[in-house]
């Protein structure tokens, strides 16, 4: 799962070498908490908060998939 994110924030972005994806793990679920660098926040969110949606949606039904705890993708900043 965290290859997955970090590959596809990398197309994503101007600055792939900068994309981190830390894991914090709960008793409850799995958070994934995303950075970017600088500039290249609104290119993850996209217009109206589609893109995030869409791949959090994602991260979401994988995991489903697989059985696991319930996961999130967060963005900080």
């Amino acid at each position: 799962m965290l290859e997955f994110i970090i590959q596809a924030i990398k197309l994503l972005v101007d600055k792939p070498d900068e994309v981190n994806v830390d894991i914090i793990e709960t008793e409850e679920r799995l958070i994934y908490e995303l950075t970017v660098g600088e500039g290249d926040y609104g290119k993850v969110i996209g217009k109206g908060g589609r893109t995030i949606s869409a791949l959090r949606t994602l991260v979401f039904a994988i995991n489903a998939k697989e059985g696991g705890k319930r996961a999130r993708l967060d963005i900080v900043d």
